[in-house]
């Protein structure tokens, strides 16, 4: 038998990555918590967001804010997005996206490569996608794990893994909130 004293000074000594490396979310998790997310419901109209870009240090690289112009005509939605960083520059992405069965939804936006493509359950929203990040006259292909959570009826947190070649180069991190008509 080993003694507990070796096996605490073992898990001390153990990273905690190699502890939680194998732990990932899993979208079913969400299928019964409410409100639930329709976003076609919830991206229609004018949404207000803010949001900070963390490093892979945790410190905070870039801050900014997002107006979100919003509207949909059947199964088709176009996400009209306008940054403001905190350095004063400004950025647009205009998302298309189409609802498909069982929650699924694919889109498109000219900084996007290829197509995105997401899934709701419950109050949860999966999105996957790589995006041509320009950085100092280079682009970059990275890859996001995009993840929304409804929290009320004007209210959802989002949380995105930015990463290259299986590398995480940071996170962001935003909350929007919905203008009432």
């Amino acid at each position: 038998m080993i003694p507990r004293r070796t096996l605490l000074a073992a898990a001390a000594a153990t990273p905690l990555a190699a502890l939680t490396g194998c732990a990932s979310q899993n979208l079913a998790g969400y299928a019964s918590e409410k409100p639930v997310l329709d976003l076609a419901q919830y991206f229609n109209g004018t949404i207000d967001a803010y949001g900070i870009f963390q490093g892979r240090s945790g410190q905070i690289a870039k801050r900014f804010t997002v107006v979100m112009e919003c509207r949909w005509t059947g199964n088709e939605g176009v996400l009209d997005e306008a940054f403001t960083y905190s350095d004063g520059t400004t950025q647009r992405r205009i998302w298309r996206l189409t609802k498909h069965a069982d929650g699924r939804y694919t889109g498109t936006a000219d900084d996007v490569v290829g197509t995105a493509n997401g899934q709701t359950q419950g109050n949860a929203f999966r999105w996957n996608y790589t995006l041509a990040l320009p950085v100092d006259g280079t682009v970059y292909h990275v890859d996001l794990d995009d993840w929304m959570y409804l929290i009320d009826d004007r209210v959802m947190l989002n949380r995105a893994t930015m990463s290259k070649l299986g590398v995480r180069l940071g996170e962001i991190t935003l909350s929007f909130t919905k203008r009432t008509p």
